[in-house]
């Protein structure tokens, strides 16, 4: 199956090619979760604060479906 995820803000750097607003589509197996997606991108579970699958809110272990749109997106400070 096919997901387009998108990463966001500091999360980017684990794919130094992506560009800002950038997605990439990655082929996947049936049964893959966003936390399986993190291990294929390198990207430690911890970095990741919020997951979006097509615009509402999912957990780690949800599993993913063809064509879902996957957001992760780190804890952002400010002051």
């Amino acid at each position: 199956m096919r997901v387009e995820v998108r990463l966001f803000a500091t999360l980017r750097r684990y794919v130094p090619d992506l560009q800002v607003g950038e997605a990439l589509t990655l082929e996947v197996p049936e049964g893959t979760t966003p936390r399986d997606l993190l291990a294929q991108l390198g990207i430690p579970p911890d970095d990741v604060k919020i997951i979006m699958r097509n615009g509402r809110h999912i957990g780690l272990d949800d599993p993913l479906a063809d064509g879902d749109r996957i957001a992760f997106i780190p804890a952002v400070g400010g002051g």
